[in-house]
């Protein structure tokens, strides 16, 4: 069976940080692949920030090159639009893998927002990748305190594998200190580069 980490994200757009992060969760969980879920809309941030999908899932592919990561539309292949809704049917149709969800402290701080977050962390093994820093925030999330009686320890990551969700680890990661927002913020019409041609992922 292959092991599979999940990052979902809006990668609005995809950038060093997301390559970075992923790259890490390969090394410190023992991946063989890394599965980026470009999301269709984000229900937590505002559509009219959001770029076409159809330029951030080629910002992704041009930034996975030559690393074990995949950039997926699977949310709108599955017609799922909450997290909770996508592991389920991810697990249903490939029962060949097993998947961990990775995210951020970020995400972490505000999974409590996210809907049915409990029946997610039934569903599979979560990783948290957080910088040194913001792992006393991440601990401090307002999820943790259902999560925290389900911690593993980040020396027993790679056999995640072998535990029975929930189960939550919190992993320590120099971040990239890349920003999307400070790209959109410096280029505004950055996904116009993907929409100019069919040929514009070629050019990445």
């Amino acid at each position: 069976m292959s092991r599979i980490g999940i990052l979902g994200g809006s990668f609005n757009p995809a950038h060093g940080g997301h390559r970075h992060i992923s790259l890490q969760a390969i090394d410190k969980l023992g991946l063989d692949e890394v599965w980026w879920l470009v999301s269709p809309q984000n229900p937590l941030k505002p559509a009219t920030e959001m770029a076409p999908l159809e330029a951030r899932l080629a910002s992704a592919k041009g930034m996975a090159r030559r690393a074990p990561i995949r950039p997926l539309a699977l949310e709108t292949e599955l017609g799922t639009r909450y997290s909770v809704d996508t592991a389920r049917e991810m697990l249903r149709r490939y029962p060949q893998h097993d998947f961990i969800w990775l995210m951020g402290s970020d995400n972490l701080a505000q999974l409590h927002r996210w809907k049915d977050w409990r029946k997610l962390a039934h569903s599979l093994p979560i990783a948290v990748l957080a910088r040194r820093a913001y792992l006393g925030s991440a601990r401090r999330a307002p999820a943790m305190g259902w999560l925290r009686r389900f911690q593993k320890r980040r020396a027993h990551a790679r056999q995640w594998r072998n535990w029975s969700p929930p189960a939550i680890v919190l992993l320590n990661i120099p971040l990239d200190p890349t920003s999307a927002t400070a790209i959109r913020a410096r280029n505004p019409d950055w996904a116009a580069r993907y929409l100019s041609s069919p040929s514009a992922t070629d050019k990445d």
